[in-house]
């Protein structure tokens, strides 16, 4: 029988090169920094605490910047009914813009709404933290609570940094940081400086997980960790 000739080199280049056109392309990993939320209470009384934040976000996105960077959404209630959200955005400046056109109006606490729009937000992808900036709560504690759980559930703690001394507020915040996985933190006479700390630890958290927020050290991060449950495996 005779030998059949091999295919030239070059004919079998052209044939595998033809053959790898048809095959879909491959995409590179993309990495998508994390996403938190950012909700701060923006009633009538809360225009300096509102102010404060303004000026501190910043430092979210500074200390994610290490860790693969995060995408911020801002979340506020005020006035008759009013909730209102941003996009998620990577850019300190341009959530700093947003957040100095915004003036606080009187009104009821809709803490509901923001759990509620956060677990919408999960339903469309992933939320690695919440935060919450306030200092009262005029709503049922049960339906905050559930809906706190159902956050947990979802693996979106919630960091609850409670300004003001209320009793009442305290008990039902505590639960909804408690519930969800996440952590409270009663800021003080001090609280610029704390609440720097605080949003820093979370940005960590939020950008690079657990252990990142334990590699950060300070007192801020030692405290939300104590809270944190041990992380899944």
């Amino acid at each position: 029988m005779a030998n059949v000739p091999a295919r030239p080199a070059s004919a079998a280049v052209a044939a595998f090169l033809k053959q790898a056109e048809g095959l879909p392309a491959l995409r590179p990993a993309v990495h998508r920094p994390g996403r938190l939320i950012f909700a701060v209470d923006a009633t009538a009384s809360r225009q300096p605490a509102w102010d404060r934040a303004s000026h501190l976000q910043g430092e979210m996105f500074l200390a994610a910047a290490g860790h693969g960077g995060l995408a911020v959404q801002l979340a506020y209630y005020r006035g008759f009914g009013e909730f209102a959200a941003t996009p998620f955005l990577e850019d300190g400046a341009e959530l700093a813009r947003r957040m100095s056109g915004v003036t606080c109006l009187g009104g009821q606490t809709q803490i509901g709404a923001v759990l509620a729009h956060a677990l919408a937000e999960t339903a469309r992808e992933r939320v690695a933290a919440l935060v919450f900036v306030g200092d009262a709560v005029e709503e049922a504690a049960d339906p905050l609570c559930h809906a706190a759980g159902q956050l947990g559930l979802r693996g979106t703690p919630a960091f609850v940094f409670q300004e003001g001394g209320d009793a009442h507020a305290t008990a039902i915040l505590r639960q909804i940081a408690r519930l969800s996985g996440g952590a409270h933190h009663a800021l003080d006479a001090a609280s610029p400086a704390t609440l720097r700390d605080l949003l820093r630890a979370v940005a960590v958290f939020a950008a690079g997980g657990h252990g990142a927020l334990a590699r950060l050290g300070g007192g801020a991060a030692r405290g939300l960790m104590a809270q944190l449950p041990a992380p899944r495996r």
